[in-house]
């Protein structure tokens, strides 16, 4: 491959909307993304992965972040096929050579398929949000017209580091038939006497405790256990097919990752949260976007200068949660199959915690066209009826919480586990 083109001149322009866009964008004006990426040579035939990289200030950074993208291999430890794979960064908002830093890596390293693209967002657009949509609308064109059957976007972020067989792993789950995949983020050379770090550990250990009592309540078939909590941009993959199917990206200042995540579970697409795709961060306090792992390890620095811990949800409030979402996944697969020969099914008990009657319950399920749809209204409602009795705790008590309940489902048999579900 041969060195890239000199940048390219990126202009903002108004424009109408594009069909397959989402509609999120509220008053932000669209980005002319042919005019941002039209010096780019085509994606290679059959490309089956697009990385993106969303970049404002990164000269220092990125050569790490690509280096590891450039030694990428399999299983086996060869390096993967150049053509296998491409990388588009947006240098947005720059005020340093971020996009200098990226030419002249991809000069030096011309196996790797290697692109990148300047930009100048408006003050309202000018945010991690607007600059990962514009990569994914991108990447995901790009993957179309490289035709490859299960071609997918990989984000990651411009501090970041990713394992060496990230992408390889990032294929193998989902070669089993999930849509997306949400991989581990580790600190990057953290130290673990570090009172901010003992903070960020026990985090860790309340979620990933979180996510062993979920698996006991309400276990999905395509994201079993080990698994963990994280889907965010710095670790994220999903098929174009699956971004196709949601609308592209929530355009959000931040937390726009989640929000995608939480529309593809609203469309009932499969997340596999993946303990073998792993990335390692930086732990730096002044990021780049209003809210992210900088600005929590700020928040997690400033308890303790109080000395005061974090509060997090109630594990009481998450067990009954997550046995109400197991009667109603029930309820739904039911529902469903009764719809479908016509018959009428009778509904269940229905707890008084979900916050609507079993006649309500039966227009939810009427008018829902997916579980993921039925579940964010229900359980909309159970936050509102169930906040106050379940307020939340600090954290080392919660996780003393959850400690006691995972032990006491471990101890029991799956089908004494399953009984209780239906009580």
């Amino acid at each position: 491959m041969a060195p890239l083109p000199p940048k390219t001149a990126v202009r903002v322009v108004p424009t109408s909307k594009k069909p397959g866009q989402a509609s999120q964008t509220g008053s932000f004006r669209e980005v002319d993304t042919r005019a941002m990426w039209h010096s780019l040579p085509p994606p290679a035939r059959g490309v089956q992965a697009s990385v993106i990289i969303p970049a404002k200030d990164e000269a220092t950074n990125l050569p790490a972040t690509l280096a590891a993208l450039a030694a990428q291999t399999d299983l086996h430890g060869q390096v993967l096929l150049p053509h296998s794979f491409e990388v588009l960064v947006l240098a947005n908002n720059c005020l340093d050579q971020t996009a200098r830093v990226v030419r002249e890596f991809a000069a030096r390293h011309p196996r790797l398929r290697l692109h990148v693209a300047e930009i100048k967002l408006p003050k309202a657009q000018a945010h991690v949000g607007q600059a990962r949509r514009l990569l994914m609308d991108e990447a995901c064109r790009r993957l179309e017209q490289g035709g490859h059957p299960r071609a997918f976007i990989a984000s990651t972020d411009a501090d970041t580091r990713v394992s060496p067989t990230w992408l390889i792993s990032i294929a193998a789950e989902l070669a089993t038939g999930v849509d997306a995949v949400g991989g581990r983020i580790l600190m990057d050379n953290a130290d673990p006497t570090c009172p901010v770090r003992r903070c960020q550990l026990r985090d860790a250990a309340y979620y990933l405790l979180r996510a062993r009592l979920e698996d006991h309540l309400d276990p999905t078939p395509y994201d079993p256990w080990p698994r963990h909590h994280q889907h965010f941009g710095a670790n994220l993959a999903l098929t174009a097919r699956a971004y196709r199917h949601v609308g592209g990206l929530p355009v959000v200042p931040y937390l726009e990752d989640e929000a995608l995540v939480q529309s593809l579970v609203r469309h009932d697409l499969r997340v596999r949260h993946s303990p073998t795709v792993k990335v390692f961060t930086s732990g730096r306090q002044q990021g780049r976007v209003a809210v992210g792992l900088s600005w929590q390890l700020r928040q997690w620095a400033e308890l303790q200068q109080t000395q005061r811990e974090p509060l997090v949800d109630n594990p009481q409030r998450l067990l009954a949660e997550w046995q109400l979402r197991a009667q109603l996944r029930q309820t739904w697969q039911q529902y469903s199959s009764a719809a479908t020969s016509g018959a009428l099914l009778p509904l269940p008990s229905w707890p008084a915690a979900a916050g609507l009657s079993r006649a309500a319950l039966r227009r939810e399920l009427a008018r829902a066209s997916s579980f993921g749809q039925l579940w964010e209204k229900i359980r909309g409602r159970f936050l509102v009826h169930t906040t106050r009795r379940w307020p939340a705790v600090p954290l080392s008590v919660a996780i003393r919480m959850l400690r006691e309940q995972v032990a006491a489902l471990d101890s029991r048999p799956s089908a004494a586990v399953a009984g209780r579900l239906c009580t």
